[in-house]
């Protein structure tokens, strides 16, 4: 393979690219463990492993252009982890957790979708026609997690916004004051902010 800048561009962004899987693969535990709803958990175990299936094919691809995946610390990854990770630390109510841990996971599907998309078109342009394909094997789930996540999150969403209006309505009545309408919470705007 010739020798260029692009040559080596794609090689920097697969090592991104390679770094930013696997630091997804010590957080989907952790989203999972946190997740309330059932769908959602078994979502991020099953992301889980199509994310170590990520990692295997990143190291074929470097494998045959005879590189060492390693040597580069994705950045965008790490601050979309530990977004992740601040909102399992806010604690919210269990509806609005979850709505939070799926736009979280969404942000980094779509960070993914980017990614895999920038550097299958760099490998056909440089006439690596198997990586290609291997990459965009990648690009389709990536592509299909981010659409579970928004089936998953219709649901979610509305338990967050049910959720967040009874809560609201409890701690008035224990206040002794007459309820608000169930349309005007306080948490609604913050739980429909986390749609996807």
């Amino acid at each position: 393979m010739q020798e260029n800048s692009l040559q080596q561009l794609y090689v920097e962004q697969l090592k991104d690219l390679y770094n930013a899987e696997n630091q997804l693969v010590k957080a989907l535990p952790k989203m999972a463990k946190a997740a309330k709803s059932e769908a959602l958990r078994e979502g991020f175990e099953q992301h889980l492993q199509q994310t170590k299936g990520h990692v295997q094919r990143l190291e074929q691809i470097f494998e045959a252009l005879d590189e060492s995946p390693k040597g580069r610390k994705c950045a965008g990854m790490q601050g979309l982890v530990q977004e992740g990770e601040e909102v399992i630390e806010e604690n919210s109510d269990d509806g609005a957790l979850d709505a939070g841990l799926i736009a979280s996971a969404q942000r980094v599907e779509h960070y993914e979708i980017a990614g895999y998309g920038s550097v299958r078109t760099f490998a056909e342009l440089l006439g690596e026609s198997e990586a290609a394909n291997l990459l965009q094997q990648t690009l389709d789930e990536e592509k299909e997690t981010d659409e579970k996540l928004t089936e998953i999150a219709k649901e979610v969403n509305a338990e967050a916004m049910s959720g967040g209006a009874e809560s609201e309505r409890s701690e008035e009545l224990e206040e002794g004051e007459e309820p608000e309408s169930p349309h005007r919470t306080k948490r609604a705007p913050k739980a429909r902010s986390a749609r996807a």
